[in-house]
């Protein structure tokens, strides 16, 4: 390889990792601070955050590492010219032209990983959260319940807050409960409770010295229960059940979907889903050649306009990428005129760009002077 394109596809590669390591710092930041607000609310469980956050990583890995090749392409570029450097790449004979092998040498092999991670990696991420979520929501009441939180269970009908144990033979503190039933809404307090089995394999949650207060809700009926015990039994889902349901969400949820059943689905909303996973990777080759000439940046004045116009470019391509996917969801468009229309568009426009760079400029008249 020579110097020239070994120099160029050696800076590509670390604006890019550099580019990639930010953007998936950021996101995972983002996407901690969502899931551990739903840990929080009871929506999944504390146990789920780091597994979930996994695999929400591995299927956003695909759209960054799409961006982060379209800015370092564009930041060693813009580098090249800040730097005069590209002067002496054109002074040796080299052209705009000529950048495009040492970033293919880069763009490549990405565009065969983002390929396989948009088709195979991404949907397979999407199941596992699918499943982690209904498994969660089909747990027994008491295993989502945390000390010292207030948790909700059976869609909001029951919050429940439980102190940590004090005695050690206690499997928990103080419990407070509020359920609302049909035409009844119940608070129980109770001062400590155990988790037990009986001979049936049937989950029990046997309360404590406590007292429970019922309301009526549309009458002034009021009563109240004070208990030395005070029995619950917790249902276990059944396992074949819960599986079924787990198979339903997967087969309803199309980003979940494996790739091979979306060609031949023959759905409108499968269509748009194997749109989208074709476009990423197309995306990624045309963008970063859009980035070479984009990247060109006159030295004296600086880099800002450039890399804002490269910036909302790619901005309206994906965008267009997504009012495309919707398009196809509807039934207005098919993914095969889609993918000829959007990404032949950017083609052309990344030709264009190209020319604006290369083209010589005639030169201008000579002006008479007259005596």
């Amino acid at each position: 390889m020579s110097l020239f394109k070994r120099s160029v596809s050696n800076e590509i590669i670390s604006h890019t990792s550099m580019v990639f390591c930010t953007l998936t710092i950021i996101w995972i930041s983002v996407l901690l601070v969502r899931l551990l607000g739903q840990a929080t609310q009871g929506a999944i469980g504390a146990d789920l955050v780091f597994a979930l956050s996994s695999l929400a990583v591995i299927a956003a890995v695909p759209t960054l590492l799409t961006l982060s090749l379209f800015l370092g392409v564009i930041m060693t570029i813009s580098r090249n010219y800040r730097d005069h450097e590209m002067m002496v790449w054109f002074s040796s004979g080299v052209s705009t032209i000529d950048f495009i092998k040492p970033t293919l040498r880069v763009t490549l092999p990405l565009f065969i990983l983002i390929t396989l991670l948009t088709l195979f990696a991404t949907p397979w991420s999407q199941q596992q959260i699918s499943e982690y979520r209904v498994r969660f929501q089909n747990r027994s009441e008491i295993s989502k319940v945390a000390l010292g939180q207030f948790i909700e269970v059976s869609g909001g009908d029951k919050v429940v807050f439980i102190e940590p144990p004090k005695n050690s033979t206690d499997d928990m503190g103080q419990v407070f409960a509020r359920i609302h039933s049909p035409g009844w809404y119940s608070i129980i307090l109770s001062k400590n409770a155990r988790i037990l089995t009986n001979d049936a394999g049937e989950r029990l949650v046997q309360l404590g010295e406590g007292t429970r207060y019922d309301t009526q809700a549309d009458t002034a009926e009021f009563r109240t229960i004070a208990f030395d015990q005070y029995t619950i039994r917790v249902s276990n889902p059944d396992a074949a059940e819960q599986q079924n349901q787990v198979n339903n969400v997967i087969q309803n949820q199309i980003k979940a979907r494996p790739s091979l059943l979306l060609f031949n689905d023959h759905h409108a909303r499968s269509d748009a889903e194997l749109f989208y996973r074709l476009s990423i990777p197309i995306a990624a080759i045309i963008l970063s050649f859009l980035a070479i000439p984009l990247g060109a940046v006159n030295p004296r004045i600086g880099k800002s306009g450039a890399l804002i116009i490269a910036g909302l470019l790619a901005l309206i391509y994906m965008n267009v990428i997504n009012l495309a996917r919707s398009w196809i969801s509807s039934g207005s468009l098919s993914y095969v005129l889609a993918l000829v229309l959007v990404h032949g568009a950017i083609a052309l426009c990344t030709i264009y760009f190209f020319w604006l760079r290369i083209r010589v400029k005639a030169p201008k008249p000579p002006v008479n002077i007259e005596a």
